[in-house]
C-alpha cells in the first residue's frame, strides 16, 4: 500500500510503500476512498500530544470499502464503513464498564497510537467502525466522522442553551453550525480578527452574527463552544456569557489558559472539555445528520497532496474540511 508518514516531529510526511497488513479476529482491511484532514493531525505533526511515537500514518476520519474480514468480524467484506477517532477500548475499567468509553485510559486512537487513514489501506477494528449508505460521496461523509462528531457532542454538552458562541470557525464549527440553526438555536461565530471571508461563511450557513474574536457579540450568550486551539479565548468566552451559561472547549489540545478574574466565573458559570467520543455518540450523530441533510463543504486533495492540505489547515486557507481522495 502507499502511504503518508510522519517520520518525525514537525517534519512533512513522506510517501512510503508498505505491504498491505492482514486482518486477523475482529479486525478490517478497508481500502480507503477519503480521509478528512483534521487539526489533531497538526498537533501530531507538531508534537503536541503526549506519548507520541514516531513513524505515524495519520488519519482518523475515513470512509472505505472492506476488502478482507477477520474471522469473528460482522461486518462482511464489501461493506462501507466509516472509521473515528476511538479505535480500541479495554471494556473493563470503570469509565468503560459506565458507558464513558471515551474516557478510558488505555483507549487508542486512529493516527496517532494506530496507523491512519493516509493510506491506500487501513486496519481497524470492526467494533469501532460504522456501517455507511453505499450511495452518498465518501468525501462528504468523512468530515461527519470526526468534526461532525466532536462539535455534536460539544453541542449536546451546552444543554438547551438557546444562543451558542463558536470560537474558530473551522471544520467541527461549520458542521455544527448547520445542527444548530436547525433545532432553532442562535449562532454567533468568532473568527480570527479580520477574517471577513470566514465570517461571511458562517453567515451563509445560518449564523446570526460573526466576528472577531476580539469583538463582544451583541446578546450575552448561553453557551460557548471553543474549537481554537487559543487558550486565551476562554477568558474570553467567559465574559460573553451569561450567568449559568456554560464553556465547552471541543479540542484535544490547547494552548495554556491565562488567569482570570474569579468575578468572570461567579454566577454559576462553567468550563467543561469534551474528551474524544464513544461510539454511542456516532451512531446518534449519523443518524441526526442524516435526518437532517447535513452537508459538509469540503476541498479536496490527492493523497500525494496531503503536506499541502495540512498546509492550508495550518493557515486558514480552507473553509469547511480539506478531505484526501484515493
Amino acid at each position: 500500500m502507499q502511504a503518508m508518514v510522519f517520520h518525525e516531529a514537525r517534519g512533512n510526511l513522506i510517501p512510503e510503500s508498505r505491504p498491505n497488513p492482514s486482518p486477523a479476529d475482529w479486525e478490517l482491511l478497508i481500502k480507503v476512498e477519503a480521509c478528512g484532514v483534521c487539526r489533531t493531525d497538526l498537533h501530531i505533526q507538531d508534537d503536541e500530544l503526549p506519548g507520541l511515537n514516531y513513524p505515524i500514518i495519520p488519519g482518523h476520519q475515513a470512509v472505505g470499502k472492506v476488502v478482507e474480514a477477520g474471522r469473528h468480524s460482522s461486518v462482511s467484506e464489501g461493506s462501507r464503513v466509516g472509521i473515528t477517532w476511538l479505535g480500541w477500548t479495554c471494556g473493563e475499567c470503570k469509565y468503560c464498564r459506565t458507558e464513558r468509553e471515551n474516557l478510558c485510559d488505555r483507549a487508542r486512537f486512529h493516527g496517532y497510537q494506530i496507523d491512519g487513514g493516509f493510506a491506500d489501506y487501513m486496519l481497524v477494528d470492526s467494533r469501532y467502525c460504522f456501517e455507511l449508505d453505499q450511495t452518498q460521496p465518501a468525501a462528504e461523509i468523512a468530515p461527519l466522522l470526526c468534526a461532525g462528531l466532536i462539535g455534536f457532542r460539544s453541542l449536546s454538552m451546552a444543554g438547551d442553551a438557546r444562543r451558542v458562541g463558536i470560537y474558530g470557525f473551522g471544520s467541527a464549527a461549520h458542521i455544527v453550525t448547520q445542527v444548530a440553526v436547525r433545532q432553532s438555536r442562535e449562532i454567533y461565530a468568532f473568527t480570527r480578527p479580520g477574517d471577513t471571508a470566514t465570517q461571511e461563511f458562517a453567515r451563509e450557513l445560518g449564523a446570526a452574527w460573526a466576528g472577531g474574536s476580539d469583538a463582544s457579540p451583541p446578546e450575552q450568550l448561553d453557551a460557548a463552544l471553543i474549537f481554537a486551539a487559543d487558550g486565551q479565548l476562554v477568558p474570553k468566552a467567559l465574559k460573553d456569557l451569561n450567568k449559568g451559561g456554560r464553556v465547552v472547549c471541543g479540542g484535544i489540545h490547547m494552548t495554556d489558559i491565562p488567569s482570570f478574574p474569579y468575578a468572570d466565573l461567579w454566577g454559576e458559570r462553567r468550563i467543561q472539555s469534551v474528551a474524544n467520543l464513544t461510539r454511542q455518540d456516532g451512531k446518534e450523530f449519523m443518524s441526526l445528520a442524516g435526518e437532517m441533510n447535513i452537508r459538509p463543504q469540503i476541498k479536496t486533495y490527492a493523497l500525494e497532496a496531503a503536506n499541502q492540505a495540512l498546509d492550508d489547515l495550518r493557515h486558514g486557507r480552507i473553509n469547511g474540511t480539506a478531505v484526501l481522495t484515493m
